[in-house]
């Protein structure tokens, strides 16, 4: 017990000065590449140059300098973007040059271009994340049978998280409005999926009323966060700490019900171990640094982080729905279980 409550205690603390140190990075970084004049300069005489009109297309002479993939254009590399993306790396080394830090642009790190994606290294770490849950939910679909309580829950999971793996890969290649949009939002579905699953997994004894409600507020909830981030007046910050917030009471709720299930369910140490090794992975983003060969930054090394750590959840999934099944089959009438298991 005394193990399970100083666990619970290092993880709150811990993923609360995450949210703290977290938000001064966000003011201390800003972006100010991008608005230098070295920057704005070159990027204007570039688009004089070497763009048409409307600046989708490259002129005739610059083609050949430019060079294009058929990835560049298939991920849509305008005109103006290879202005920008030159003009970024012109201006770095001007920095560097100079002895200064390494600036950010629009609120990124200059990353090298690959294959048309602008951020590879994210890309291919979102890209193992689906295919970590794919297997996984594979695993779980082998394992546990259908008839099985908790079965449809896991799955509706799984899903979530497959569709957010997916936009932040989308978004990771091509940082436009709408898969900037889409891959903070999918993102947050997940966290909010996540607290849906804890608390459905605590009432799944309970009437279906009561689950649906809760269903219902959750569900209506996300849409109305959702609804707030189109609305144009999204604040990175306050983002940020309302993930962290709703991750907070859902690892709370989990260690609480670890505590109370501790000498009955011996298997939820694979949830406290997945818990204490997210909110390690987590930290991770606290070590804002210029990318690694202009490759590999903490972010994209968080991405890398939560890939081994996925089969401790599952695995807890696995084992909790086949204990509930022979629960199920040893005793009919569920008023005789403890409800709060």
């Amino acid at each position: 017990m005394l193990k399970v409550n100083f666990k619970l205690s290092a993880i709150w603390q811990l993923l609360f000065l995450l949210l703290l140190i977290k938000s001064a990075t966000l003011l201390a970084f800003a972006s100010h590449g991008d608005r230098t004049q070295f920057f704005h300069n070159c990027r204007q005489n570039c688009e004089r140059t070497n763009c048409s009109a409307d600046g989708l297309e490259i002129q005739e002479q610059a083609v050949s300098f430019y060079g294009q993939t058929i990835f560049d254009r298939l991920f849509g590399w305008r005109c103006t973007d290879e202005c920008s993306y030159g003009c970024m790396w012109r201006t770095v080394y001007a920095f560097m040059e100079r002895g200064w830090p390494i600036p950010q642009f629009y609120g990124k790190w200059p990353f090298i271009r690959l294959f048309g994606m602008q951020e590879p290294a994210s890309v291919l770490f979102s890209v193992l994340n689906f295919i970590m849950h794919f297997r996984m939910l594979r695993k779980f679909r082998w394992h546990v049978r259908p008839d099985s309580p908790c079965y449809m829950l896991a799955h509706i999971f799984a899903l979530v998280c497959l569709n957010g793996w997916i936009w932040s890969a989308i978004f990771h290649t091509r940082d436009f409005p709408v898969t900037e949009l889409l891959d903070y939002a999918f993102a947050y579905s997940i966290v909010v999926c996540s607290f849906y699953c804890m608390l459905m997994r605590m009432l799944h004894r309970y009437s279906l009323f009561l689950r649906g409600v809760i269903t219902l507020a959750c569900v209506s909830y996300y849409i109305n966060y959702f609804a707030y981030l189109s609305s144009g007046k999204f604040n990175y910050s306050f983002n940020m700490k309302v993930n962290v917030a709703t991750g907070v009471v859902t690892a709370v709720g989990w260690f609480i019900w670890c505590q109370r299930v501790r000498t009955r369910r011996p298997y939820f140490r694979r949830l406290l171990r997945f818990y204490v090794l997210f909110a390690m992975a987590m930290s991770l983003e606290l070590l804002d640094f210029p990318p690694i060969f202009w490759i590999l930054d903490a972010h994209s090394l968080w991405h890398l982080a939560t890939v081994p750590i996925v089969p401790l959840y599952y695995d807890f999934l696995i084992e909790d729905c086949q204990t509930l099944r022979k629960e199920k089959e040893m005793v009919q009438s569920y008023p005789y279980f403890n409800k709060d298991i």
